[in-house]
């Protein structure tokens, strides 16, 4: 099995209403939260931030880091792991193309959520939504960043 693909979500709530976007994957209509993968030399926050952006043409301001999530498609056997974050967004640009594949974006309350049962791209949807209603947030510095400049004192003889 190849390793998991490492992605970022953003979980925006306002007044009880939750940021979703509606995407077309193999065909098929799904909700998920702004979720992508992190590219090479991006931070987690970078990802969200870029990810938010560009699928829902908000800026997303990260508050909190909610917890990460690994899950494996029953179907296609592909893994992912999750970071996922809370946070507020504005600066909402409503003439910005979004992302290949995104229809729209939707503030959906937990019950439409749960009404949408299996077109919720994944399980991760609402137990993002869940987490975050429980108060499990998590100081930002909980998913840390080490490069070069912040691993003081680390050798290159010590990489593997």
């Amino acid at each position: 099995m190849s390793p998991p693909a490492i992605t970022v979500a953003a979980l925006v709530e306002r007044q009880g209403r939750f940021l979703l976007v509606e995407e077309n994957i193999g065909g098929e209509l799904v909700f998920n939260q702004p979720a992508g993968h992190v590219e090479p030399g991006e931070t987690l926050l970078q990802a969200v931030v870029r990810e938010t952006r560009e699928e829902t043409a908000w800026l997303l301001t990260p508050r909190a880091f909610l917890g990460a999530y690994y899950w494996r498609h029953p179907g296609t056997g592909k893994a992912s792991l999750r970071f996922a974050f809370t946070g507020s967004v504005s600066d909402h640009d409503p003439g910005q193309p979004l992302d290949d594949g995104i229809l729209r974006t939707h503030w959906l309350d937990r019950g439409e959520l749960v009404a949408l049962g299996t077109r919720l791209r994944s399980p991760l949807v609402l137990r993002c939504v869940d987490d975050h209603l429980a108060g499990g947030h998590r100081p930002l510095t909980a998913a840390g960043h080490l490069n070069m400049d912040t691993a003081h004192g680390f050798e290159a003889v010590h990489v593997a």
